[in-house]
């Protein structure tokens, strides 16, 4: 007599492969973290000691990056720092701090270069162009010297639930931007100019770190990006090469012999921590933020 084969009840399955997702995700993280290690480990040269500072991702707050500059700004052990960026940029004000900080490291006549990875676009240029000395790769994307205010416009869904809103408030423009509403053309007039100034706020950061005449830099501010290579061209960066050849370069500026040691501080976090900073956490962060809290972003969105 045939017995009969039950399938397995969902829920188990599904515990299974949660079980299976959480073994695989502890996998990777032990494995990147040891990856981590080996590199650190890799970097022992000269006692003459530089500092890499990572930049990676959407900007979205400076404090990290902030403690990090200068806590190196300040360690005379360290003879110089190189900013790695990784970034579409972000938030404006975020941007604008860690910028400020580099200018400190340049002001205390400590070298500081940016290294550009696959991509250093609008914040992640504006930072890089307080520093003393820029490198990209030919096939680095950066550039999209901009400003974007972004929102979300539900009147009509409203209109089609039957809901409709009811606001008071102390002036016309109070709730400028609100989702439950049009924009009048008077508001749009409003922001426009808003991002007008920061627009041209970012224009003098970039004036005013590549030591470039303010009009010249507006000539690139239209939101375009460019490869390492035209970027090189059109003097938004100095040098093509990778961190690799930025490390040398600063030790040659430095009069380091052989390969300088690059010190930089490993990430102190668990598995969720790891996960709840991944790719997706990163993409949520950034393109579902700002349709609930509209704000002023040197970002990179295509």
């Amino acid at each position: 007599m045939a017995t009969a084969v039950h399938p397995p009840k969902p829920e188990k399955s599904f515990l299974r492969g949660f079980l299976f997702f959480l073994l695989g995700a502890a996998f990777l993280y032990g494995a990147s973290a040891l990856m981590g290690s080996y590199f650190a480990d890799g970097l022992d040269g000269p006692q003459e000691k530089i500092a890499l500072v990572k930049v990676t991702g959407t900007i979205l707050d400076s404090a990290d990056i902030v403690r990090q500059i200068r806590r190196y700004r300040n360690d005379d052990e360290i003879k110089g720092i190189i900013i790695r960026i990784d970034s579409p940029g972000g938030a404006v004000a975020p941007s604008q701090e860690i910028y400020d900080e580099v200018l400190k490291v340049r002001a205390d006549k400590k070298k500081i270069y940016t290294s550009m990875g696959s991509l250093a676009a609008s914040g992640g240029y504006y930072i890089a162009s307080a520093s003393d000395r820029i490198f990209a790769n030919p096939g680095t994307l950066t550039g999209s010297i901009g400003v974007i205010m972004a929102f979300s416009n539900a009147e009509q869904l409203m209109a089609k639930i039957g809901v409709r809103a009811e606001v008071i408030k102390s002036g016309p423009f109070k709730d400028t931007g609100s989702p439950l509403r049009s924009m009048t053309k008077k508001e749009k007039r409003y922001l426009q100019s808003v991002v007008d100034d920061v627009h041209q706020q970012f224009v003098e950061a970039v004036a005013k770190g590549r030591n470039m005449d303010i009009k010249e830099a507006a000539k690139f501010a239209d939101g375009r990006i460019f490869t390492g290579r035209k970027a090189h061209e059109m003097n938004l960066v100095d040098d093509l090469g990778g961190l690799e050849f930025a490390i040398a370069a600063m030790g040659e500026a430095l009069g380091i012999e052989g390969r300088p040691k690059v010190v930089y501080e490993k990430p102190k976090e668990g598995l969720l921590d790891w996960i709840l900073s991944s790719k997706v956490s990163d993409s949520l962060q950034t393109h579902l933020a700002p349709s609930r809290f509209p704000s002023l972003q040197y970002l990179w969105t295509p």
